[in-house]
């Protein structure tokens, strides 16, 4: 039995708000190493937790992050974004790794910024980093880890083992420490090329203990889930041997 994948708590789990302290409360309280959130950036430049650029406003209307200040946003959207800064500050206080999936690339200068003044570059690691914000990270800011997020139409285009070498090469080349990807992606060929170049090898998003005990079997290094009860239970009955 491999060494069991580490808990990454999405954001939103246990039927608690994307996006919310009280979802990370959850993570915490149920002993997540990892927790992920989405962030995206204000025109002023402020780092925001948020999956989409469109928010609804008290008007009836909606409006785009990018191109509202933070105090538009506070003052004008029915459900304000909360800044990353506070979740941050608990993440940092409790001492575990942060997954931040990254929305734009136009968060990345604030981004840097912000972990180096927090001092948690150990703490913090991006997601959502295709080739080509892999690279522009890799170029602009790299004391920031980063995984790559894995090109899934490539490995419905060509043979599995291109797709999977295509991937290791991509994310050696642009400095990431892993691949991140869907788990139904996720066969045996890849976690060994992967592993065998020293890249980890992150999956997304588990909700079925059946899927976690198979990719738990498999090797993988991280699974994200909402689902952290689920995922406990079945690394408790893993661990025992009684499964």
């Amino acid at each position: 039995m491999h060494k069991f994948p580490l808990m990454t708590a999405h954001t939103g789990c246990m039927g608690h708000p994307d996006h919310s302290l009280i979802s990370l409360d959850a993570a915490l309280e149920l002993g997540a190493d990892i927790y992920e959130d989405d962030i995206r950036v204000t025109r002023d430049g402020r780092l925001i937790l948020a999956h989409d650029d469109r928010v609804s406003l008290h008007n009836g209307g909606e409006g785009s992050i990018l191109a509202m200040s933070l105090e538009e946003l506070q003052d004008e959207a029915i459900s304000p974004p909360l800044l990353l800064e506070t979740l941050l500050s608990v993440v940092k206080d409790a001492g575990i790794m942060m997954n931040l999936d990254l929305k734009t690339i136009a968060c990345l200068e604030p981004l840097a910024m912000l972990i180096d003044r927090l001092d948690m570059a150990d703490q913090v690691f991006l997601s959502g980093c295709g080739y080509t914000a892999a690279f522009e990270a890799q170029l602009g800011a790299p004391q920031l880890r980063k995984l790559l997020n894995v090109d899934v139409a490539h490995f419905h285009t060509v043979s599995y083992a291109k797709a999977v070498a295509h991937a290791c090469a991509d994310s050696r080349a642009t400095g990431c420490f892993g691949l991140n990807l869907p788990y139904e992606l996720v066969q045996q060929e890849l976690l060994e090329e992967a592993h065998s170049q020293g890249l980890q090898v992150y999956v997304w998003t588990v909700s079925e203990a059946d899927d976690m005990r198979r990719l738990a079997g498999m090797g993988v290094d991280a699974i994200t889930t909402r689902e952290l009860g689920r995922f406990l239970s079945v690394r408790a009955e893993l661990i025992s041997g009684r499964v």
